[in-house]
């Protein structure tokens, strides 16, 4: 067999274990060391492993992890995602489809202080369906639009997606949270559309909150957004003004988020442990992926699949914006089986070169991915995103959350759309940035 060959067998048996339900990194690191033994040495394949490790959890760069994950923990355990869902409320709930309204945008500012899309989903499911509930909400409609929206927490920086993006192709991550900044809001826009015309369809679905007074909101928003804005301002705009790096900024955006809380006076002893220790726990799963995901991304390099790949599909008699719909028909498939963090490793290694090769933008591809993963993750079979929020609202039936999602996931495809289409959306706060 040919090396080539040899990496295309790989990507088979590494699905077969995934769909066995094997762990993801295991399943990486034992492919890749058994193909780089295979193709090289054993002895080969032990050094690169031991490197790939230690590297991997000893990488300055990849702190930015954990630092971005305790900055989201400790906003959800010292009440800032209410906070925010109490200004959204008090500011839109009045409206038709106001609750669902001011899910969308509560999951798009807690998004700006944190980098998990489950996390979003799990703390916005927990704040914003008991209400949703009181005012007779449709069930599919209310909990759809929490595991929909959820998906803003990887588009609006911090992203933990970008993150990874980033670290797998060498692209500046403090250019890729910028990137995801206008497109992020473009979806919201579009979730929010979705909610309008389903509840105008059938106004039954979504009906309007209580009333609040104009003091109310002005209070509600001043008591409850502008703590966001300051922790988003002090990390996108010390990135903006290349005043620190990436991981620097993770330090500086947790740092901030505590000192909100201990300010507020709403982040006792235990939750601040229990930041810690949910923290440490999700960082070290992202990190081993990560070090798995190395191992067998330097054993497909010694394949050359990913530059066959590249020439085969310049070779195709397809434009590029078709190859692209093929790399993307491609994503949504596989994330109706494989979690969007093991699915960028995975994939990106193969695909990245194939974009550069049609001539796409880097950085423009990296939007386009995440928004591509953020289908895995309210498609079934697998859609975290929905059994998270199923996990929050035991009395939701997991299918009639399913069930709401597809109006949410044609909104995604309208967005993707959009950014073929007009690629300065992502494009242009990158651009400013030398």
């Amino acid at each position: 067999m040919t090396p080539e060959q040899i990496g295309v067998l790989s990507v088979l048996v590494i699905f077969v274990l995934l769909f066995a339900r094997m762990p993801v990194a295991y399943v990486m690191i034992v492919v890749g060391m058994g193909g780089y033994a295979y193709l090289v040495s054993p002895k080969a394949a032990v050094s690169v492993a031991a490197s790939s490790m230690f590297n991997t959890f000893a990488s300055y760069s990849l702190i930015v992890i954990p630092l971005f994950v305790w900055m989201g923990y400790i906003a959800l355990h010292s009440g800032i995602s209410r906070r925010i869902y109490d200004a959204t409320y008090k500011v839109a709930g009045s409206l038709p489809a106001g609750l669902a309204l001011a899910s969308v945008a509560a999951c798009t500012a807690f998004g700006a202080i944190c980098g998990s899309t489950t996390a979003t989903a799990a703390t916005m499911s927990a704040v914003a369906l008991p209400e949703m509930k009181r005012y007779n909400y449709d069930r599919s409609l209310s909990t759809a639009t929490i595991a929909a929206s959820a998906i803003l927490g990887v588009m609006i920086p911090p992203s933990v997606i970008f993150i990874l993006y980033g670290i797998a192709t060498g692209e500046s991550i403090a250019k890729l949270f910028l990137a995801g900044i206008f497109p992020g809001m473009l979806l919201m826009g579009l979730f929010m559309l979705v909610v309008i015309i389903q509840a105008k369809l059938n106004p039954l679905l979504a009906p309007a909150g209580p009333r609040v007074g104009f003091k109310e909101k002005v209070t509600a928003v001043l008591n409850g957004g502008i703590e966001v804005i300051i922790i988003f301002l002090a990390v996108i705009g010390g990135l903006f003004a290349n005043i620190f790096t990436p991981t620097e900024a993770g330090a500086v955006g947790a740092f901030c988020t505590l000192i909100v809380a201990v300010v507020r006076r709403q982040l006792n002893w235990g939750g601040f442990v229990k930041s810690l220790g949910d923290s440490v726990q999700i960082s070290a799963m992202i990190m081993f992926l990560v070090a798995g995901a190395v191992i067998y991304g330097r054993f497909l390099a010694i394949t050359g699949l990913p530059s066959a790949m590249a020439m085969w599909a310049v070779a195709l008699p397809l434009s590029p914006v078709a190859i692209l719909v093929v790399i993307l028909f491609i994503y949504l498939i596989l994330g109706f089986f494989i979690d969007a963090l093991a699915l960028i490793l995975l994939t990106v290694p193969i695909f990245y070169p194939v974009a550069l090769t049609l001539g796409f933008d880097p950085i423009w591809f990296g939007v386009i991915i995440v928004l591509a993963l953020g289908m895995g993750v309210i498609t079934p079979p697998v859609g975290a995103n929905v059994y998270v929020v199923a996990g929050v609202d035991k009395e939701t039936p997991v299918m009639t959350i399913f069930k709401g999602t597809w109006p949410f996931l044609l909104a995604i495809f309208g967005c993707i759309a959009v950014l073929i289409v007009f690629p300065q959306i992502a494009l242009y706060l990158p651009n400013l940035v030398k």
